[in-house]
C-alpha cells in the first residue's frame, strides 16, 4: 500500500501547510467517508461545512478557505483544490494491468502491419492489413483496427475497442471498453421499390491528440470525408457523434448527449448530459448547452443554452420562474 507524508504530497502540490499531522496518508477520499488517516479535497466554500465532522487528517483546499483546520489536522492551500485533486490521486493511482510479453501469442497481427517501439497488445486482439500504431501505445484484450487505421504514440485503448477501417486516432489518446469509432453513419432515404435505401458512409474518423472518449461511446465515419474530434476533447460515456460532425479544440461532451450528423461545434463547447443538437447546426466558441436540453438552431459564442427547445438560459430561468408562480397561484 502507498502511503505518504504531507510534506511528501505537498512537494508535489507546491501549496501552503496550515496546520501539523503526524500520521503518514494512506489514501484520498471524499470528505464524508474520509477515515483518520485519509486525505480530502475542498473546492468549493458549500463543502466547507462538512470538514467538521469530516474524519479526514488532512485536506487540499483553495487559498480562500473560512476555515481552519484544527487540532492535529491540517490543510494544503493551492491556488486551484481540484487542480491539485488530481495530482494527488495520480500519486496514489494503483499499477495499471501488465503485460507478460508485449504482443500476446492469441492477438492476430497482420504481416503488414507496423507496430512501434514499446507497444503492447493484448490477447485476442485484431490488428488488421497496413494498420500502423505509434510507439509505447497499449492495447488491452480484444480490441479490433481494422484495415490502414492508424494509432498514434502513447494511446491506450481498453478492451472491446472497434476501430474500424480508414479510421485514425491521434497520440495521448485514450479510449475506454467497448467504444465504435468509425461505425457507419446514420445515412437512409426513402425509395418506393425498397423502403428505404442505404446512404453508403465512405468517409472515416480523425481523432486529435489527447482525445478522450468514454465506455460505450460512438463516433461515426463521414458521409464525405471525415468526422473530426479535435484536439484535447474529452467525451464522457454512452455519447453519440453523428456522421461529418466537427468539434474544436477541447470540447466536453457529458453522458448521453448526442450530436446528429454534420454538427458543428467551436472551441471549448460544454454539452450537458442528456443534450441533443439538432443536425446542421453550429455551436460557437464557448457555447454551454444544459444538461437535457435540446438545440434546433445556431448558438452564438459564448451563449449559454437551457430547456428543450433550448433558449438563452437567462430567458429559460424566467419562464420557468414564471410557470412555477402560476401553478403556485393556481392551486389557491
Amino acid at each position: 500500500m502507498k502511503t505518504f507524508s504531507i510534506q511528501e504530497i505537498n512537494d508535489i502540490l507546491n501549496g501552503t501547510i496550515v496546520g501539523n499531522i503526524s500520521e503518514k496518508i494512506t489514501a484520498p477520499e471524499q470528505l464524508e467517508m474520509a477515515s483518520s488517516t485519509e486525505i480530502s479535497f475542498i473546492g468549493n466554500k458549500k463543502f466547507e461545512k462538512y470538514w467538521e465532522t469530516s474524519k479526514a487528517c488532512v485536506a487540499v483546499v483553495n487559498e480562500d478557505i473560512g476555515i481552519e483546520p484544527g487540532e492535529n489536522r491540517a490543510f494544503i492551500k493551492v491556488k486551484n483544490a481540484d487542480l491539485a485533486m488530481s495530482q494527488v490521486l495520480e500519486l496514489f493511482a494503483p499499477a495499471p494491468p501488465q503485460f507478460a510479453v508485449e504482443i500476446h501469442p492469441t492477438a492476430v497481427v497482420d504481416s503488414t502491419a507496423v507496430i512501434g517501439k514499446g507497444t503492447k497488445i493484448g490477447a485476442g486482439s485484431y490488428i488488421g492489413p497496413n494498420v500502423k500504431i505509434g510507439d509505447n501505445s497499449i492495447i488491452y484484450a480484444n480490441v479490433t483496427i481494422l484495415d490502414e487505421s492508424t494509432v498514434g504514440s502513447n494511446t491506450i485503448i481498453w478492451s472491446g475497442t472497434v476501430i474500424r477501417e480508414r479510421c485514425h486516432v491521434g497520440n495521448h489518446c485514450v479510449l475506454h471498453p467497448n467504444c465504435t469509432i468509425g461505425a457507419d453513419g446514420f445515412g437512409f432515404r426513402p425509395c418506393p421499390e425498397r423502403g428505404l435505401v442505404k446512404i453508403p458512409q465512405i468517409g472515416n474518423v480523425i481523432l486529435h491528440d489527447w482525445v478522450e472518449i468514454g465506455a460505450n461511446s460512438c463516433v461515426d465515419r463521414g458521409k464525405f470525408s471525415s468526422t473530426i474530434v479535435g484536439y484535447g476533447c474529452k467525451i464522457d460515456n454512452l455519447v453519440q457523434i453523428g456522421h461529418n460532425s466537427r468539434l474544436g479544440k477541447f470540447c466536453i461532451m457529458a453522458g448521453n448527449s448526442g450530436l446528429a450528423g454534420s454538427v458543428t461545434l467551436g472551441n471549448g463547447v460544454i454539452i450537458g448530459g442528456s443534450a441533443s443538437i439538432k443536425d446542421h447546426t453550429t455551436l460557437g466558441d464557448g457555447v454551454i448547452i444544459g444538461a437535457g436540453s435540446g438545440v434546433a438552431a445556431d448558438v452564438e459564442a459564448g451563449k449559454t443554452m437551457l430547456g428543450y427547445p433550448a433558449i438563452e438560459a437567462r430567458d429559460a430561468l424566467k419562464q420557468w420562474a414564471i410557470l412555477k408562480r402560476l401553478v403556485k397561484d393556481s392551486s389557491r
